[in-house]
């Protein structure tokens, strides 16, 4: 063979290799890296008056305040993760948390980007199945990931074992799903035992983080929310930021605090 014809085989050759290649790359990958860089290049502008009142808000959320230190929280005991139930701060914060993976609403993506919500996302690996592209769109425009177990059990009375598998395997597909282990366990319906604070531990939980309904009465410094996702999440997270502000305070992100 001519080496003029070898180096046009080889040429060929390496752009379908190549092409191939680039087929291969999941879509929600290459859509949530754009995401990415869409707000890494818009983070020297804060949301304008206009965006606000797109969503619903008659004014902008005020900025929250960066915490000088992370909150100390009490220690449940040796090998035990610690409970937090809210955050302790004198920061007029709350902080919104979202549970299961049920609904997946494209406008609350939309929203968190241009609101720059600070949001975080308890996912259940049998409640979200298919969706965790959903939740790769949220965690590149700054949403956060964390545990709320493999199938939503109650917790509490399992033996160590079962809960183990619980929390550690609902660790293991969020590292595979997104490359981290999160650093947060909301256990089911709120309950659990000194085996669920033992088995978190030893999945690498650093709290068990519980908080509280948002229609549970006024609001309070530090309160972590939660059970606002009804009849439509969108709508309810506007909702509930219009009582966050008429009642004096501002959304922060959880994990800068714990």
């Amino acid at each position: 063979m001519r080496p003029r014809s070898r180096g046009l085989i080889v040429g060929l050759l390496t752009s379908v290799l190549l092409s191939g290649c680039a087929q291969s790359v999941d879509p929600i990958e290459r859509l949530g890296t754009k995401a990415a860089r869409e707000v890494s290049k818009a983070r020297s502008h804060g949301p304008t008056l206009a965006t606000y009142r797109r969503w619903g808000l008659s004014a902008p959320l005020a900025p929250a305040p960066k915490p000088s230190a992370r909150a100390t929280v009490p220690v449940a005991g040796p090998g035990l993760a610690p409970v937090v139930d809210r955050v302790p701060t004198r920061d007029k914060v709350v902080f919104l948390t979202y549970d299961d993976g049920a609904e997946r609403d494209p406008r609350f993506v939309d929203m968190v980007r241009e609101l720059r919500l600070p949001v975080s996302m308890f996912l259940t690996d049998s409640v979200v199945g298919p969706g965790y592209g959903h939740f790769a769109r949220l965690r590149a425009v700054g949403a956060t990931v964390q545990n709320h177990t493999l199938d939503h059990p109650s917790l509490r009375g399992l033996p160590y074992v079962g809960q183990r598998a619980e929390i550690c395997g609902q660790q293991d597909k969020l590292k595979q799903r997104f490359g981290i282990r999160p650093r947060f366990l909301r256990p089911p319906y709120g309950t659990y035992d000194t085996t669920t604070l033992r088995a978190a531990a030893d999945c690498g939980i650093a709290a068990v983080v519980r908080g509280r309904d948002a229609d549970a009465g006024p609001l309070r410094t530090g309160d972590i929310l939660s059970g606002f996702d009804a009849p439509n999440l969108t709508a309810a997270t506007v909702a509930l930021l219009r009582r966050v502000q008429a009642e004096g305070f501002t959304a922060a992100r959880l994990e800068d605090y714990l």
